[in-house]
């Protein structure tokens, strides 16, 4: 049993408070007497605000429900639906046009395109991984995945395959003859660079060459004559070519490159919501930590890997020679933003005077800004001295103005200049997708980010609109009139807003990092789309990925899109239902299994495991990625077609019995794992997945974190009693 410490008016977890005292304010320019009771005055000032909003989410969603019920039978009239919910407050009045004016925002945000990683902060392995993602080798993230071919003999398994190099060279040249081409050959001509009066002299099999446009040319490190690297740019992106004769691959190629390493992840969201399982002081505590080592650049993993024990630390800056002699340095780490919880839920890890718990998204804004003091004095981390919270599931303008004031009382407690704190505001909730403009403009001297997430906002988009029928299936919403209408309106309303060249617009994830050839093909339509950032799975993705952002230059486009017509708020309102639905047995049953599957891979690992995310093979066996936001939807989509009578529960409990036994069979070499099948009444994780779609309709917003998190605490008190 843990114990607790009082101050004021709050109950703390003693290992919550310990580390605050002891470690989170340590050398930070406040005592722990002046933190805790300015904390416990801003919680009981801002917690009545929290219940007040969320008692407004409940109230909407309670008069929408009616007026579907009464209405949606016959089809729903666009024009009186939207008149209802401008009548109840739902849909705002959009106000005059206006320009962000956020101050002090680092260039990896608002100047430079580029891919973004979303990691969980509680694996402080996967958290370096991340942050040192800032470069990655373009040799070994084409040679391992199937981004190359494994057609004419080139496969991928055993030792080196020198057809399999030969190929990943000439793609690699291919990349950059694209992004920084010469004056008068390719680079498979090249045989030396060197560099003569701070040029670049780029020797070729018929004599010499420069580069076509020279101010690509960035540096070097070595010796002029014999450079170890050489370093270009495109589109602000970098890529520095290794020079290594003496290694196998460098000494077989006849220009010496040994590797070419790409600039990657720009920025890493460390998440501490969606991707991790974080249910009481014990976690919370590990999750501030890793934070704050992430920020005093402390943070180290040991492990093992092939036999060897490796420790992973956060990489250094790039020393380098610039063009004009200069001694510079290029950025070693992702810019590290870090996600904080939204609204809804609490936490035991503090209570109040009244005894409820702390809303958990006031204590990590506290605390997770605690952690990144340490970067004021370094600034290993933001250039320009700013904090960047990510703040998911907010519903419309007035939670946008709650968490804008929840920042100005963290700013206020640690001293910290005013908009010190910047925003970053998930689009993911459909009250603040068709309020977008609004809810901007009240962060609008904060906010630095804004981004779509596909299966968040259709899990809402299918809670909100429950009782308007039954929904079409899951894999039909991407090509729905809904979804398109979104991720434009997306787009226009961040250019309308004045994002370009001040903060980002970014996308969604690539869910499948096993299918590289897919993304390369695929994902640059995100930065088409007019996105200067998109979310990746790893390290590798983000590399492939960034090659996109050399293809495409995001802000030439994003000028071309802001002289377009806006899209249509009425098309990101229309409901996706299924007008006349036609599926038979097998179909319905397909779609169940489908998203049972998926539920259960995730839901037995975040309970039995307190993972929270992690790649969970599909009903195919193909790696998907998968956070909260994967439970959400599904969860959502079975709730709803129990509700409409696609389905009755006997029909899904079956299906939910028939996929435990799959992913049983799917995790059967984890030695940790704990069998459903034959456990159906014993799992605790099989009952959380139950619940998660039997009571899927009666959830706010059909949230799966009020499910879980009272499973996971079940689990831990089981684990514990054993």
């Amino acid at each position: 049993m843990s114990t607790t410490t009082s101050h004021g008016g709050l109950t703390i977890a003693t290992e919550l408070y310990n580390f605050v005292n002891d470690d989170l304010l340590r050398g930070a320019p406040i005592t722990a007497q002046a933190f805790w009771d300015g904390f416990d005055a801003a919680v009981h000032r801002l917690a009545p605000k929290n219940a007040e909003l969320l008692a407004q989410r409940s109230k909407l969603q309670a008069q929408i429900d009616s007026w579907l019920k009464d209405n949606a039978s016959g089809g729903i009239n666009q024009t009186d639906y939207e008149a209802f919910l401008t009548k109840i407050g739902y849909l705002c009045a959009e106000g005059p046009n206006f320009a962000i004016d956020t101050a002090n925002v680092d260039d990896e945000i608002a100047t430079i395109a580029g891919p973004q990683l979303v990691v969980p902060v509680t694996n402080a392995r996967y958290a370096l991984n991340a942050a040192n993602a800032r470069w990655g080798s373009l040799y070994d993230a084409l040679y391992g995945t199937d981004a190359i071919s494994e057609d004419g003999n080139a496969d991928r398994n055993g030792g080196y395959n020198p057809v399999r190099g030969a190929k990943v060279i000439a793609y690699v040249r291919g990349v950059l003859n694209d992004a920084v081409p010469l004056a008068s050959a390719n680079w498979d001509d090249v045989t030396g660079l060197s560099v003569v009066d701070g040029a670049l002299q780029i020797a070729t099999d018929s004599g010499s060459s420069a580069l076509a446009d020279v101010s690509q040319f960035v540096g070097y490190t070595g010796a002029p004559a014999t450079p170890t690297s050489v370093i270009l740019i495109n589109n602000g992106l970098h890529f520095e070519l290794i020079f290594d004769a003496s290694s196998a691959i460098g000494g077989a190629d006849k220009a010496q490159i040994n590797d070419v390493l790409a600039e990657s992840a720009l920025t890493s969201i460390i998440d501490l919501e969606d991707s991790i399982a974080a249910v009481d002081a014990e976690d919370k505590v590990l999750a501030y930590r890793n934070w704050l080592e992430l920020m005093r650049g402390t943070l180290t993993e040991t492990f093992e890997k092939g036999g060897k024990s490796l420790t992973r630390k956060l990489n250094s800056d790039k020393p380098y020679v610039a063009a004009d002699g200069q001694q510079k340095q290029l950025r070693g780490r992702a810019l590290m933003l870090v996600r904080n919880v939204g609204h809804l839920m609490s936490n035991p890890a503090i209570t109040m005077s009244n005894g409820a718990e702390i809303p958990e998204g006031i204590m990590d804004a506290f605390m997770t800004v605690a952690g990144a003091l340490p970067d004021f004095a370094d600034k290993r981390n933001s250039l320009t001295g700013s904090i960047y919270i990510v703040k998911p599931k907010l519903h419309g303008p007035e939670e946008v103005a709650f968490t804008v004031e929840i920042f100005e009382a963290v700013e206020e407690l640690f001293k910290l200049a005013k908009n010190t704190i910047k925003i970053g505001i998930m689009d993911e909730e459909r009250r603040t997708t068709v309020n977008l403009k609004e809810c901007i403009r009240e962060a609008k001297s904060r906010v630095a980010f804004i981004n779509t997430g596909f299966l968040d906002r259709t899990g809402d988009e299918i809670h909100t609109s429950m009782d308007a029928g039954a929904m079409i299936r899951k894999g039909d919403m991407k090509a729905s009139t809904w979804i398109a209408a979104y991720e434009d309106w997306n787009v226009d309303i961040g250019l309308a807003c004045g994002f370009g060249g001040r903060a980002q617009i970014g996308k969604g994830m690539w869910a499948m990092p096993d299918m590289m050839a897919a993304m390369i093909e695929q994902k640059i339509g995100h930065p088409q789309a007019g996105a200067n950032t998109a979310w990746v799975p790893s390290p590798t993705a983000a590399t492939l990925h960034a090659l996109h952002y050399h293809k495409v230059d995001v802000f030439a486009r994003q000028a071309e899109l802001a002289g377009r017509t806006r899209a249509n708020r009425s098309d990101v309102l229309t409901v996706p239902v299924a007008s006349r639905p036609n599926w038979n047995d097998e179909d319905i049953r397909a779609e169940l299994r489908n998203n049972a599957q998926g539920i259960l891979g995730y839901v037995v690992r975040w309970i039995d495991q307190g993972v929270g995310c992690s790649k969970v093979p599909d009903i195919h066996d193909i790696g998907l990625m998968e956070d909260r936001a994967t439970l959400r939807i599904s969860s959502q989509h079975i709730a709803n077609w129990l509700y409409h009578g696609v389905c009755d529960e006997a029909l899904v409990m079956d299906v939910m019995q028939e996929m435990a036994a799959v992913v049983d069979h799917q995790n059967s070499g984890d030695p940790a794992y704990q069998q459903m099948a034959g456990r159906f009444d014993e799992s605790v994780a099989f009952k959380a997945a139950c619940d998660l779609v039997f009571k899927g309709r009666e959830q706010p917003s059909g949230y799966t974190e009020p499910i879980l998190h009272a499973r996971r605490l079940e689990k831990k008190a089981e684990d514990q009693a054993a």
